[in-house]
């Protein structure tokens, strides 16, 4: 049985975010970041800082988490991109149009992309989708009930998951053009595959 501290608050800072090559993070006094990098690098070696649902894990019933918003029904059967993304990723948002464009593309073929935002403020949650209209189903994990089971190692962190509800890939991180044709291919793949 997994526990988790009741205390843990997860937002920006529990999340390294990702950058695009040629993106450089916001600049910090040393003084100040020195502390913060120590963690974090602590963190990225400790055991079990990677991904705790791995490639091969099913993925849990969605509805025992209490998500905002409505989980779809018919996800049995078919071809799941689950991404769990927050409206302070840089990231997050620049992965969107290519997982929009998976959903409105390949939808009809089997495949539905979840997102799943880690914002504690709904405010923050309903402006970014205000402002980028994704066309799939998003969910808030406001309570990190989710994302603590799954323990996403970095915003965003993408999971594909076969017609059984097995995970096969997981993306940590958004990188462009390199990233849309991998989540492509393997989506493709699966869908390819014998239900």
């Amino acid at each position: 049985m997994l526990s988790f501290p009741m205390n843990t608050s997860l937002n920006s800072a529990s999340f390294p975010c990702s950058f695009r090559p040629g993106q450089s993070a916001p600049k910090q006094r040393w003084w100040r970041a020195w502390p913060a990098a120590l963690v974090l690098g602590m963190l990225a070696t400790a055991p079990g800082a990677r991904a705790q649902l791995k490639v091969g894990d099913s993925v849990p019933v969605l509805s025992q988490f209490s998500l905002e918003g409505q989980v779809p029904a018919d996800l049995a059967g078919r071809v799941v991109v689950l991404d769990f993304w927050a409206s302070w990723c840089g990231p997050c948002k620049a992965s969107f149009p290519t997982l929009m464009s998976l959903q409105t593309e390949l939808g009809s073929a089997g495949l539905t992309v979840l997102g799943v935002s880690v914002d504690e403020n709904k405010g923050a949650y309903e402006g970014f989708l205000r402002k980028h209209a994704p066309v799939f189903p998003t969910v808030r994990d406001a309570v990190h009930r989710l994302v603590k089971v799954v323990r996403a190692p970095k915003m965003p962190t993408t999971y594909v998951i076969d017609r059984r509800g097995v995970v096969r890939h997981i993306h940590e991180g958004y990188h462009g053009d390199a990233s849309a044709k991998l989540l492509r291919d393997q989506v493709s793949v699966l869908l390819a595959e014998k239900p």
